[in-house]
C-alpha cells in the first residue's frame, strides 16, 4: 500500500475512452465468503448507474471497491482507464454521499462543504474556497445557508448539503450509498428528481446502490441486478423490465404473475409450461433469457398490466389466448390505475393493474365481484425458473 502510493499513477488506457467504472474479472472473499465473485462490467462516462439487490447480494461491497474503502482479492478496478488496484481511498478521483450523510454536526453547512477544499494542497485562497462553496450552494439550491448548523436543517437538506460536500472537489465519480433511504416517500420521489437534475447539470457519473427497485428504475441509466456476489443481468431500466434473463431479475424488477413448472414442449422461439395442475401455458422467451429445454424447471412470467378484466357476460375480450375465471378480492385505486388481487382456481391470485382510462378501470369492479380475465400469449414471457 505504502510503495502504491508513492507510485505515479498509470496512464489512463486506450481502450477506456467514454467508460468511467470498469470491473474485470472482480472477486472480493471476506474468509470463505465471496462479497463479490468473478464480476466484470462497464460504466459509461457521465451516465446515472444503480447496483440493485437485497442485502447481502454484493452492491454495498462493489461500491466499497469503487470508492478504495476495500481492495480486491482478484481482478482489475478501473476509474477513468486508470488502474486503481492498491490505490488508496483518498487518492481517488471519487467521492461519496453516505446513507445518513456523515456531516460534522459541530460545524455550519459552510464549513462542512468547504472541508474538501481545506485539505487540499496547495490549499485555495479564502476567497476561492469561499466562491466555489456559493457555487455549491446555489447548484444544490441552498442559496444563503451557509451559516446554519446541520442539525437545524430538515433530512431533503442535510441531503442536498451532503452533495455538495462531496461535489465540490469535483470528483470523476459520486457514490450514494442508499442517500434516500431515511426520507419519507414524498421527500424521496422529490429528491429523485433533484439528484437526476443534478446530474445531468454536472455531467459527472452517479453511482447508486439502493434496494429499492422504484428508486432504481425511475433514476437510471443502467441498472446491475446483483444476486449472491454476481451481476444476475446489467442492461437499462427497459431491457431488464422487458427481457429479464430470468425468474429472478423479473421479480426483482416490477412485479409479474409466475406459472411454474416443467417444460413440456420447446422450439426456438418460446416453451410451453406444465403446470403442478395440469395446466399448460406457451410464451415466447425473453430477448434476453435462455432457451429452455423439454424438462426443466421453467416458468411463464406475465406482468399485471397485460391481463385484462371483463364481464364474463361480455364476449368483447375473445383476442385474450388464455381467459379464465376468477373473482375479485381486493380493489385499490391508485389514481392513475387501479390494482386488482383476482382469485383463479386454475392458477392461484392474479394481479391485474388497470389504467384510469381502461374499460376495466372505469368499471370499478368491487371485492366479491365475479369477472374474466386473460392474456394474448405473446405478451407472456418464458423463462429460466431460478
Amino acid at each position: 500500500m505504502a510503495a502504491a502510493m508513492t507510485q505515479q499513477a498509470p496512464e489512463p488506457r486506450a481502450e477506456a475512452a467514454g467508460i468511467d467504472v470498469r470491473f474485470r474479472g472482480v472477486s472480493k472473499r471476506f474468509g470463505a465468503v465471496a462479497a463479490v465473485d468473478d464480476v466484470s462490467f462497464e460504466i459509461p462516462r457521465g451516465s446515472f448507474h444503480s447496483f440493485l439487490g437485497p442485502s447481502g447480494c454484493g452492491k454495498t461491497t462493489s461500491l466499497r471497491l469503487i470508492a478504495g474503502f476495500e481492495q480486491p482479492s482478484e481482478g482489475e478496478v478501473e476509474i477513468a482507464g486508470v488502474p486503481m488496484v492498491g490505490v488508496p481511498a483518498y487518492r481517488r478521483p471519487v467521492n461519496m454521499v453516505f446513507q445518513h450523510y456523515a456531516l460534522f454536526p459541530h460545524l455550519d453547512v459552510f464549513a462542512n462543504i468547504a472541508f474538501g477544499l481545506k485539505q487540499l494542497r496547495p490549499r485555495p485562497s479564502a476567497a476561492e474556497i469561499g466562491r466555489r462553496v456559493g457555487e455549491a450552494l446555489e447548484l444544490v439550491r441552498l442559496p444563503g445557508m451557509g451559516s446554519r448548523r446541520a442539525w437545524e436543517l430538515s433530512g431533503g437538506q442535510q441531503q442536498r448539503v451532503a452533495l455538495a460536500r462531496a461535489l465540490i472537489n469535483r470528483p470523476t465519480v459520486l457514490l450514494l450509498d442508499e442517500p434516500l433511504a431515511a426520507l419519507d416517500r414524498k421527500l424521496r420521489r422529490d429528491m429523485q428528481m433533484e439528484l437526476q437534475n443534478l446530474q445531468r447539470e454536472v455531467g459527472i457519473t452517479f453511482v447508486l446502490v439502493t434496494h429499492d427497485q422504484e428508486e432504481a428504475l425511475s433514476m437510471s441509466d443502467t441498472i446491475g441486478i446483483m444476486r449472491d456476489g454476481r451481476i444476475e443481468q446489467f442492461g437499462s431500466p427497459s431491457e431488464l423490465y422487458d427481457a429479464p434473463v430470468n425468474r429472478y431479475v423479473a421479480d426483482f424488477v416490477g412485479e409479474s404473475n409466475f406459472f411454474a413448472g416443467a417444460v413440456a414442449a420447446a422450439d426456438a422461439d418460446g416453451a410451453t409450461i406444465r403446470t403442478a395442475q395440469g395446466l399448460e401455458i406457451a410464451a415466447p422467451y425473453s430477448p434476453r433469457g435462455r432457451k429452455l429445454a423439454v424438462g426443466s424447471a421453467g416458468v411463464i412470467a406475465v406482468r399485471p398490466e397485460i391481463v385484462a378484466l371483463w364481464d364474463p357476460a361480455e364476449s368483447g375480450q375473445a383476442l385474450a389466448d388464455y381467459r379464465f375465471r376468477g373473482r375479485v378480492r381486493n380493489r385499490i385505486y391508485l389514481g392513475d390505475q387501479t390494482e386488482f388481487s383476482v382469485a383463479v382456481p386454475e392458477l392461484g391470485e392474479i394481479l391485474v393493474r388497470a389504467p384510469k382510462g381502461s374499460a376495466a378501470g372505469a368499471a370499478g369492479f368491487a371485492a366479491g365481484t365475479e369477472i374474466a380475465l386473460g392474456w394474448r400469449r405473446e405478451r407472456a414471457l418464458a423463462l429460466a425458473d431460478g
